[in-house]
């Protein structure tokens, strides 16, 4: 088997291609033969030692998979050889092989393509336990998404609109805008990549000017940094403020926000809620399999790259270069 190995700590250029000896699966685990992995931020992260989970080196980083079953242990119920599953794994995606726990796995709707299922499952599964389970979005509700672009932001979009809310999309350029405008969301606000405390001001105001008279009821927030403060300000009373990610860095918040109009700041850990409740995942996974059957989802990929250019699909990602997701093909 080959795989993009992190064999020290460093950046996407550290990564090196490898072979290995394919593992073999334990009575409980399923082998997989993987056809596509997706490529997400948590990835820039663990390779740089700034992850919450860090694997013990060397390692290939990964964080979810599609692929084909092609062995499986004794005890392992559910799944067939040849089976199609996707699955998420703390690392080990940029791989040709990989085991994991056969709880781990889902079997993937016929009409799904293996690009697609690679990049479903974070995007997706985070996005809706976020919009769903934390926000309780209502229909009819009003929802910004910030990074709205991105891949989490893009199913943010395509999920406000199933769930029957109103979608604003914040974004960092016009391409994007209009990325956002084709995926359903109804209105859009252009931010600069760099915010300024004058742009602070500025988006403070374009925000309030998106959000109407009544203001937001949601911020659905995957940018964090200087950001997520005009945010907060544009949401209405009882508003919800959903905290999914920092690639513009940790945000510092006045809490007196919250108070003024009885403001919930709500924090987004899909990969633990899905160990907390166990039933809970796989009924929202049954449900936003549903979703793509009807056709009112659909990974957005922007960018496919072999397992060998690892390093350049992460540095797309770190460059915010990316529009939709990005997705490893091991073909």
């Amino acid at each position: 088997m080959k795989a993009m190995m992190s064999v020290a700590t460093g950046g996407p250029e550290s990564l090196e291609l490898t072979e290995l000896e394919a593992p073999s699966p334990k009575s409980g685990d399923l082998l997989v033969r993987i056809r596509a992995a997706g490529v997400n931020f948590p990835d820039t992260l663990i390779i740089r030692d700034l992850y919450q989970m860090k694997p013990q080196r060397p390692f290939a980083p990964g964080g979810e998979i599609a692929g084909e079953v092609i062995a499986k242990g004794e005890k392992v119920k559910g799944f067939e050889i040849g089976d199609r599953i996707l699955a998420p794994c703390m690392s080990g995606g940029y791989a040709t092989h990989i085991t994991i726990n056969a709880m781990q796995a889902a079997k993937i709707p016929d009409t799904m393509p293996f690009d697609e299922a690679a990049c479903f499952l974070l995007t997706y599964g985070t996005s809706y336990h976020a919009l769903k389970d934390r926000a309780q979005l209502q229909p009819g509700e009003h929802l910004l998404v910030l990074g709205a672009a991105g891949g989490v932001g893009t199913a943010a979009i395509e999920l406000g609109k199933a769930m029957g809310a109103k979608v604003t999309a914040a974004v960092s350029s016009e391409e994007k805008a209009q990325l956002c405008t084709d995926l359903g969301a109804d209105a859009t606000v252009i931010y600069p990549r760099d915010l300024t405390p004058e742009d602070q001001k500025a988006l403070k105001a374009q925000f309030k000017t998106a959000g109407g008279g009544k203001g937001f009821d949601v911020v659905y927030d995957a940018v964090g940094g200087n950001y997520s403060e005009p945010a907060i300000r544009s949401l209405g009373w009882a508003g919800r403020f959903l905290v999914v990610g920092f690639p513009a860095g940790i945000p510092s918040v006045p809490l007196n926000l919250t108070l003024l109009k009885s403001i919930q700041i709500v924090g987004v850990f899909w990969g633990a809620s899905v160990m907390q409740n166990p039933a809970g995942h796989v009924q929202n996974l049954s449900e936003l399999f549903g979703l793509y059957k009807q056709g009112k989802i659909r990974p957005h990929i922007s960018a496919r790259f072999p397992l060998e250019d690892a390093g350049q699909a992460l540095e797309a990602l770190e460059q915010r270069k990316a529009q939709g997701k990005i997705v490893l093909t091991m073909d």
